[in-house]
């Protein structure tokens, strides 16, 4: 969802000279012993919290004086939950309201957004999607967290599986023996076999089921929600889903499920 940020930021090759309020620093390891750093996939988990996973990182700096990261699956990693509510937010966009980049980015020399903005902009933009990011946190509480460019995002993967619900935003997808949870936005699609968005999952006949018994009829997220907060068990379902990045993008329901 957010690689279309990067491409831009890629292009751009550039670091901005606008007026923008500009982050400090970074806290060093000296100056503050007992804060912790993580690197990964923030996704929203309640008013001012998130969760990430955490990811290893390599700092990459380019000729034309582009920064980005490369991120990376650590064994054993648990997912982590902070409250943001207090942190300083430092964006790579040159001003704290903008979606994409528009050909310009604020990094300092570490990679690290520099554009100064607030807690409530964090919020914002967890809303669209996953947001890759640097936070320091100690005792559940973020206390800075900084955007990062990952021009190199996983690609998609198609599987077949199970999902169950775990919030309103996100699920348990089950395949090969494996369990990951994927988190979903506003753009996710879903495809139902059902006659209306809002039928209950495989409810009536399969009137929009192609020949594999794969759902047609695109519908929204919310429909999504609404069809697996009703359901006690796991079901079965088509998806495309980002790795890493561990979000859903696509799901078909599947006319067959018992």
């Amino acid at each position: 969802m957010r690689s279309f940020v990067c491409a831009a930021a890629v292009a751009a090759l550039a670091v901005s000279g606008c007026a923008a309020p500009v982050m400090s620093a970074p806290t060093t390891p000296a100056a503050s012993a007992s804060a912790q750093v993580v690197y990964g996939y923030a996704w929203p988990d309640g008013e001012g919290r998130l969760r990430v996973v955490p990811k290893s990182e390599t700092f990459e700096k380019h000729e034309g004086g582009f920064s980005g990261y490369r991120l990376a699956p650590t064994a054993g990693a648990k997912e982590l939950r902070l409250d943001y509510g207090s942190a300083t937010y430092g964006r790579v966009t040159v001003a704290c309201d903008l979606k994409e980049t528009e050909g310009q980015v604020a990094l300092d020399d570490r990679g690290l957004g520099r554009t100064a903005c607030k807690p409530s902009d964090l919020a914002t933009e967890l809303e669209r999607g996953p947001v890759a990011v640097r936070a320091e946190h100690r005792d559940g509480k973020a206390t800075r967290i900084n955007e990062i460019l990952v021009p190199d995002w996983p690609d998609l993967k198609t599987a077949q599986g199970t999902i169950q619900r775990v919030d309103d935003r996100s699920v348990l997808f089950s395949s090969g023996g494996k369990q990951v949870k994927l988190g979903y936005t506003y753009a996710t699609v879903f495809f139902r076999t059902t006659a209306k968005c809002g039928d209950g999952w495989l409810t009536g006949r399969p009137v929009n089921a192609d020949q594999d018994g794969l759902g047609k009829k695109q519908c929204s997220a919310d429909d999504l929600t609404e069809a697996l907060s009703k359901l006690r068990h796991p079901v079965l379902v088509k998806v495309d889903y980002t790795p890493e990045v561990d979000s859903l993008e696509q799901v078909w329901e599947v006319f067959g499920d018992a």
